[in-house]
């Protein structure tokens, strides 16, 4: 007869059910069996090789870039590109348009993109899914209103002129770092993705559409009367844009009449550039754009649909394809979706510290695994970040599977915090990561006290005057979000505030905070993850709740709290900050406004009883929870950010170990308040 226990609780290593304690509305016996069924969910999730890896949920841009690509080149699986036209459908606005995520405001961009992909795959413009789309575009502008990437995307295709378009010359990769301009002042993600377009912009591919498969339509008025070329600023006569813009004008007259004795040195170095970050990543910076950009310059330098490089490259891009020709329960359409990238370290590193709070044991084998797994993606090369950052060891983790070049602060921040789980047989070999990652995070610290994600001191504001930075995405200064995790980890190896480095981050934070209590968040939508991360950042260095600062966050965050009793906010709180704190409940949201209200000593309030019977309640059976929209073909709020404004995110993971850490810190902060009565 089996003596397997029973309480998941038990298998987890989880302490059982303890007897009701706390206010008289919240059994504590219902909030222990919810954490226990938290944890066997995500026990359950994990690889046989240790790690943990969500799918990473983003717009129908993506399936309308990859019909776009494979266009161009006259590759790709037909079947599969259909089934994209599902995914897109699925997407669809009640007004024909395609929005930055599921429930926001139509986007010329996307609208442009995903008409452009129907198209492509042999839609009639007098279709009525297109009729609606078109109309919906031209309300918004049409074409002329488009981005520059999505500009020069229609370039290579004949439906826009490549004179019109901002010039992105390769010669920008001959700036010397010393220069003001050079390439590493941009962020790491825009670096990834002009280098390789810097290609399209200089070999102008044209591929030569059917007439029927053109977008002239798309143009107010017709094409043949649309002006394409950029507008000068009428307003201010002299401003950075204007200047920008005249130089702008100078380049494309040369490029005219073929003044460019730079150019062939220059392609030769973005190749060069290229081939080097293809390197132990699973292709170009890891992420989407970046990838397709980078299969087109290859190409387009002269590389053959059969060479080495071209089909490494088009297998990873490819394995970010997620296939379901049979639909799913949520949506019963075959359909092919691709993620933006893989989120394997994030993930791996949010859940082994969410299981470590949750009292898994430090030394239980699937525990060790997923941190030796984590010790196996330890960046020891110097990458992009090393051009500004002298004299320090390379250490720290990357997001994805393989990505050596573009380790980030956040990502390592949270890999530390993950180590301190275990207790590693490898100790010795472990407190080494973790001292060589400790030093290269304190060596990325900003000037003003802060830390960015890739890159040092990145926040040279003109780069957003450039005419081709109208993707909004040019720069990647500190944030308080991630300054307020790097102070958590920091503590968490004894760091405090005697040290000048942890005092001048707790004062940027503090200088950072809104006239209504909350702070921006970067990374997460919005207020909500800013909040939450700068007060847990400030409680785990020792500053006291009692701070007026902190009391403003925490009366915010109460009073931002739905009627329902959870907390949300939409990814249009970036437009239009009125808004923040506004938006239906979901269950990451409701438990990082709970975290940061635990983190302000905030344990008894009614709003903290509300929100964690609204996560309880919520919870399935099994353990998991979901954030779906109601009526929207299975689609789910977006919690993550990508890009403000620009590109964001749905970390299927998010609802999953951010509910768990807030049960679980709620239920060890009643624990201790009953120890000390």
């Amino acid at each position: 007869m089996s003596t397997q226990p029973n309480n998941p609780a038990q298998t987890s290593g989880v302490a059982p059910a303890q007897p009701r304690f706390g206010r008289m509305d919240l059994a504590m016996d219902r909030v222990v069996d919810g954490i226990n069924r938290s944890v066997s969910w995500l026990l359950g999730q994990q690889d046989e090789e240790g790690y943990w890896c969500g799918e990473l949920e983003a717009d129908s841009m993506l399936e309308a870039d990859y019909i776009y690509m494979h266009t161009l080149l006259g590759t790709g699986d037909r079947g599969k590109m259909e089934r994209c036209i599902n995914e897109i459908l699925r997407h669809q606005n009640a007004d024909g348009g395609w929005s930055l995520y599921p429930g926001g405001p139509s986007n010329v961009n996307y609208g442009v993109k995903c008409y452009l992909a129907l198209k492509l795959m042999g839609w009639s413009a007098e279709h009525p899914v297109l009729i609606r789309a078109r109309e919906n575009v031209l309300s918004l502008g049409g074409v002329t209103e488009c981005n520059t990437f999505t500009k020069i995307y229609l370039c290579s295709l004949g439906q826009y002129d490549y004179d019109a378009v901002p010039a992105v010359p390769p010669e920008l990769i001959l700036f010397p770092n010393w220069c003001y301009f050079n390439i590493y002042e941009l962020s790491s993600w825009s670096r990834g993705i002009l280098v390789p377009l810097t290609v399209l912009y200089a070999k102008k591919p044209l591929k030569k559409l059917p007439a029927e498969q053109g977008i002239d339509e798309l143009f107010v008025g017709g094409r043949a009367n649309a002006n394409l070329h950029l507008r000068y600023d009428t307003k201010k006569l002299f401003s950075w844009r204007n200047l920008f813009l005249l130089f702008d004008r100078i380049f494309h007259w040369a490029e005219r009449i073929h003044i460019r004795p730079l150019r062939k040195r220059a392609l030769k170095r973005v190749e060069e550039w290229l081939l080097a970050r293809f390197e132990m990543s699973d292709g170009l910076g890891a992420i989407y754009p970046a990838m397709l950009n980078a299969i087109v310059a290859l190409r387009y330098l002269g590389y053959s649909a059969d060479d080495p490089q071209v089909i490494r490259a088009m297998d990873e891009f490819e394995k970010l394809g997620i296939d379901c020709p049979e639909g799913t329960p949520e949506y019963p359409t075959p359909t092919f979706r691709m993620q933006p990238c893989f989120s394997p370290v994030w993930d791996t590193a949010q859940v082994l510290s969410t299981l470590g709070e949750a009292g898994v044991s430090r030394t239980d084998p699937r525990l060790l695994k997923a941190a030796d797994w984590l010790l196996s993606k330890e960046v020891r090369h110097k990458g992009d970040w090393a051009e500004k950052v002298k004299n320090v060891e390379p250490g720290g983790w990357y997001f994805e599977f393989n990505n050596e070049f573009y380790p980030d602060v956040d990502d390592t921040g949270e890999v530390l915090l993950g180590l301190k789980a275990v207790q590693n047989p490898r100790e010795r070999y472990q407190h080494d990561v973790e001292q060589r990652a400790i030093n290269w995070v304190l060596a990325m610290q900003c000037k003003n006290g802060g830390w960015a994600a890739f890159d040092k001191d990145n926040t040279k504001k003109i780069f957003q005057y450039v005419p081709f930075a109208d993707h909004n995405a040019m720069l990647d200064p500190p944030t308080v979000d991630i300054t307020g995790r790097i102070l958590e980890m920091l503590s968490a190896y004894g760091y405090n505030r005697t040290d000048k480095r942890i005092e001048a981050a707790v004062q940027f934070m503090l200088k950072e905070q809104e006239p209504d209590g909350s702070w921006f968040g970067r990374w997460g939508v919005n207020y909500l993850y800013g909040t939450f991360l700068v007060l847990r950042g400030l409680e785990s260095v020792g500053l006291s709740y009692l701070e007026t600062p902190v009391q403003q966050a925490a009366e915010w965050i109460r009073m931002v709290q739905n009627p329902d009793g959870g907390w949300g906010e939409t990814c249009g709180t970036y437009d239009d900050p009125d808004q923040k704190g506004v938006g239906p409940s979901t269950p990451s949201q409701t438990a990082w406004a709970l975290l940061g209200l635990l983190a302000a000593n905030d344990t008894r309030s009614d709003s903290v009883a509300k929100g964690i019977r609204w996560l309880i309640e919520r919870q399935h059976e099994g353990g998991d929870w979901d954030e779906l929209m109601p009526g929207r073909n299975g689609e789910s709020y977006y919690t993550g950010t990508g890009f403000p404004r620009v590109f964001y995110l749905g970390y299927h993971l998010y609802k999953q170990y951010f509910p768990l850490l807030a049960l679980t810190t709620y239920k060890k902060a009643l624990e201790r308040e009953q120890l000390e009565a």
